[in-house]
């Protein structure tokens, strides 16, 4: 839910709104040319003066979790301790409240709370202000503080509220719009360590290349089925608009999230393909889980993959009898908690400069990762389709089911944060109840959901049987994947629990 905004805020809105208002439905562009009166710098820095002429994007932004970057209490829980261990200045805070940095307002991120509103978040004015990416990282992005509003149609409609071009860097449907997105989606911290790669994941990927590929927003900014107007304003004809959720895996915690966490579960629930195969006979049997990352357009899970948790559960029965279990984990703990040898997670994990764990991004001098691969060619036939088909053996080594299972299901499970996160920065005094939203609500909103349906293995609903390495193998899967073509072995973590 917003914060309420303080009395002076709402009448200057007020007054900026008016004037928007005014000028959304002046005389439309075949009026004598004129030189217009735009509104100002101040007025169009504020997204509630968006909202006048743009509802609709205005009412997606205002939910997504670029409206609630700086307003997330782990960001602020996070940032607050890496200021007092290490003294990070605006590492965060760039990209989290970019125009709140911008504009001097703030240098660490420290004083968000007395900051107003509209210099909170990853704005419309901010976005739509950026007129050059000079770098990969850590927010390069270039404003060019003209108050004109730059977006992906290069045929904009004359306004009385602000100057508007066509740019290319907004256009969904061009690569070089990736830029955009990537300059703070690429993370790399004061010890040269890449915290996060998801621009440089894509980059790798097959869904970069010009000819074939996906860029960021044709993924994130889902485009409209109907042809709408862009603004409701005069002159303003009707063309294909794109959402402003940005759905990928986390969702804000407090407000009604339903929509965009709907969103968010059919985005995630068509991202991966599974498959489980029983291989073997008697007392030489075990089950193999193959995932294939199809659809994320770079590594999965991604972004900050150190405090996300991915991880596989398996079950494996005999009868009524439970005779293997991997990846169970009771409600209310992490995977991290696990005394469980077996078990498939997949995340990044932080080493110091001595290749210690350490937990927090600023003690990190490098990583070690296992994340699902993004797919590197569409092409069947070449080699490189089949080293996103990553198989990891249950249980692991030379060891074998105790019986050969009559049924073995495999829920795949993601959290956007650990619990263990969470209970690492209650443990430091850096996160406490808030006046929104208690330790426990917030974990209760970070419970991990299941990506797609259970998969059941069964001999009589498996495709039919196939040697593999001289036994038996037969498998399941739900979707496309070709579960009899080459696979590579899981990568498990060696210097860090899971």
């Amino acid at each position: 839910m917003k914060k309420r905004r303080p009395a002076a805020g709402r009448r200057i809105a007020a007054v900026a709104a008016s004037a928007l208002l005014a000028a959304c439905t002046e005389a439309a562009p075949s009026a004598p040319a004129t030189t217009p009166t735009h509104l100002d710098r101040d007025a169009l820095m504020d997204p509630e003066t968006c909202s006048t002429c743009h509802p609709n994007q205005y009412a997606e932004w205002a939910g997504s979790m670029h409206a609630y970057a700086s307003d997330d209490p782990l960001f602020l829980a996070m940032n607050a301790r890496g200021q007092r261990e290490a003294g990070i200045g605006k590492f965060c805070v760039n990209c989290h409240a970019p125009m709140a940095v911008r504009t001097g307002a703030t240098d660490d991120g420290l004083n968000l709370a007395e900051l107003p509103p509209k210099l909170k978040g990853v704005t419309c004015f901010f976005c739509h202000s950026v007129k050059e990416v000079t770098g990969t990282h850590d927010n390069p992005l270039v404003l060019a503080n003209d108050e004109t509003m730059r977006g992906e149609y290069t045929d904009p409609v004359p306004n009385s509220a602000h100057r508007s071009t066509g740019s290319h860097l907004h256009d969904r449907d061009l690569r070089e719009s990736a830029t955009l997105c990537g300059a703070c989606h690429d993370i790399v911290n004061q010890h040269g360590a890449q915290i996060e790669r998801t621009f440089a994941e894509w980059q790798a990927s097959v869904f970069s290349e010009p000819s074939v590929g996906t860029t960021c927003g044709q993924c994130h900014m889902d485009q409209s089925t109907n042809l709408e107007p862009a603004a409701d304003a005069p002159g303003v004809f009707a063309r294909r608009t794109h959402d402003h959720r940005f759905p990928a895996v986390d969702v804000p915690f407090t407000g009604d999230t339903r929509e965009l966490d709907a969103r968010v579960q059919s985005f995630l629930d068509t991202t991966l393909q599974s498959a489980i195969c029983v291989r073997g006979a008697g007392a030489l049997t075990d089950v193999r889980v193959i995932l294939d990352n199809v659809a994320a357009g770079h590594a999965f899970p991604s972004g900050a993959a150190q405090d996300r948790r991915l991880w596989v559960e398996v079950s494996a029965y005999a009868g009524k009898e439970l005779v293997y279990r991997s990846g169970h984990v009771p409600a209310g703990t992490s995977v991290t908690d696990l005394d469980d040898p077996d078990v498939w997670s997949v995340r990044d994990c932080l080493l110091d400069a001595d290749d210690e764990p350490v937990h927090m991004f600023w003690q990190a001098s490098s990583f070690e990762s296992n994340l699902l691969p993004g797919q590197a060619t569409f092409d069947q036939m070449d080699p490189r389709f089949y080293q996103t088909h990553v198989e990891q053996k249950y249980p692991r080594g030379d060891a074998y089911l105790s019986a050969f299972p009559d049924r073995v299901s495999v829920n795949i499970w993601l959290a956007p944060v650990g619990l263990d996160v969470v209970d690492d920065l209650v443990a430091s005094g850096d996160l406490a109840d808030g006046d929104e939203l208690t330790v426990a609500e917030l974990k209760a909103r970070l419970a991990p959901r299941a990506l797609g349906a259970e998969l059941t293995w069964t001999p009589d609903t498996a495709a039919p049987s196939f040697v593999s390495d001289g036994l038996p193998m037969s498998c399941i899967t739900t979707n496309a994947l070709n579960f009899r073509a080459d696979t590579v072995p899981a990568v498990n973590h060696e210097r860090c629990v899971p």
